[in-house]
């Protein structure tokens, strides 16, 4: 086993995901975060190669067809992928990535790393979870109704995951976050892999 860690985050439109994965950055130095490509239109304050890397529909095609993509998924319209040879060499080397993106993306990793650790994030109510997209005042009635029906379905494989964190508290939910990253980051085989020496030392 490599002695990266490789962490999923995934939660529906307006969960809170990216607020939340920004705020363990910032408390967790060791956590490297992946930057996908994708053919969305950077949304205001956004930066090429900071939240994403955006290119033209042909350009990713043309990736996905070379097998540059670990993952790819068509979410709302846009298409999202994951650089399999960057997240590779980032595990080999004892680093530990962060991959949010959404369940479809999610069951396609975990088919080449079974050992990534899923984190899904959920709303507090549906509620909540179309008062936070309507605050955005940003997206019209039929986006809006589009992305919660898209939040159901979206909910449903939260099964799927090692760990389920409802955002009701946002500092509350922050720190079940963190938690879940230490618990996993204990689980014995990642640490035989982080710390062979120490076990080859005290198990001989």
């Amino acid at each position: 086993m490599a002695a990266g860690s490789l962490f999923i985050v995934a939660a529906p439109s307006g969960a809170g995901k990216t607020t939340l994965v920004h705020k363990l950055l910032e408390h967790d130095a060791a956590v490297n975060l992946s930057i996908s490509y994708t053919t969305r239109a950077p949304r205001t304050g956004e930066q090429n190669g900071r939240e994403y890397h955006f290119v033209d529909v042909a350009t990713f095609q043309s990736m996905r067809e070379h097998g540059d993509f670990l993952e790819w998924a068509e979410v709302h319209g846009n298409f999202y992928g994951t650089s399999r040879t960057w997240l590779a060499e980032q595990i080999r080397a004892g680093r530990d990535v962060l991959l949010e993106i959404d369940w479809q993306g999610a069951q396609q990793v975990r088919m080449q790393f079974p050992e990534a650790v899923g984190i899904f994030i959920l709303p507090p109510s549906l509620e909540e979870l179309e008062k936070r997209l309507r605050g955005r005042g940003t997206d019209s009635e039929a986006v809006i109704a589009g992305r919660l029906a898209a939040a159901i379905s979206e909910m449903r494989h939260v099964s799927e995951f090692d760990f389920a964190i409802i955002n009701k508290d946002l500092d509350e939910a922050l720190q079940d976050l963190v938690a879940a990253v230490r618990a996993a980051r204990l689980r014995y085989p990642r640490q035989l892999a982080r710390h062979p020496q120490v076990f080859a030392q005290l198990l001989d």
